[in-house]
């Protein structure tokens, strides 16, 4: 029997998760009812302008933690293991306790099978986990793109067996990222714990989405799955040309 997370007592379902990256933005979703903030390495895009997320490095993910962690105080705070900080289970630990001291409740990582003797140290340490499967942002230059996961019967498979080890070795939770909605929907009736989709159908126990597509805040790229609700983007620009335009 595996023993469930306290976190789980904190998520209702469905799951509601957004990302957030600052004091500001997290207090906002915070105190809007969001019930999980993740602490994204998708920072280095969205508020550093890199190309991907590779870039993003430990120091800079505990700093961000700081920022959330500060202004949260009812949603479960998640923070990534940015790219190349969990090669072994022993750096593993020790770079996901430094994101706990930081504040997360819990850390992320990237991966499947090939993740579970990591997964299982976080474990055996006391250190919550959040799996993430299909399309692995952190893998995007090795894989020449960003590509939907799960189109062959093997594919699915794999992501399948991968939710249920994880979810074994002590996962609470899953991110399931741009993976074809039938193999998401096929992993929440797997796995007991919560499945929380990006870009893979509705049939998730929950959904996450990026803070700044989410209002609007950044203008110059909307993934195609991504829905806006609001135009912050806009309005700031609105407001910075009447300044100008006053001082003038």
């Amino acid at each position: 029997m595996i023993p469930e997370s306290p976190l789980l007592s904190r998520l209702g379902a469905p799951v509601s998760a957004i990302t957030a990256y600052d004091y500001p933005t997290a207090r906002l979703a915070d105190e809007a009812g969001i019930q999980l903030i993740l602490v994204g390495d998708s920072l280095g895009m969205v508020v550093a302008g890199l190309p991907d997320t590779t870039g993003v490095t430990l120091a800079q993910m505990a700093y961000h933690t700081e920022m959330v962690s500060r202004a949260v105080k009812s949603a479960v705070v998640v923070a990534d293991l940015p790219y190349r900080t969990y090669n072994t289970p022993g750096e593993t630990v020790r770079n996901a306790r430094s994101l706990i001291d930081a504040g997360a409740d819990a850390v992320k990582l990237e991966g499947g099978l090939d993740q579970i003797e990591k997964v299982e140290a976080l474990s055996a340490a006391g250190i919550p986990l959040m799996g993430h499967l299909g399309m692995l942002p952190q893998r995007v230059r090795e894989e020449g793109g960003y590509k939907k996961k799960g189109r062959s019967r093997e594919e699915a498979d794999e992501i399948v067996e991968a939710a249920r080890a994880l979810e074994r070795a002590g996962a609470f939770a899953l991110v399931l990222e741009s993976v074809m909605p039938t193999v998401a929907e096929r992993v929440t009736a797997a796995v007991g714990i919560p499945t929380i989709g990006i870009g893979s159908g509705e049939n998730c126990s929950g959904q996450i989405r990026v803070f700044h597509d989410v209002v609007g805040a950044y203008p110059w790229f909307v993934p195609p799955f991504a829905k806006t609700y609001a135009n912050v983007a806009g309005e700031m620009r609105k407001g910075l040309e009447a300044y100008a335009r006053e001082l003038r």
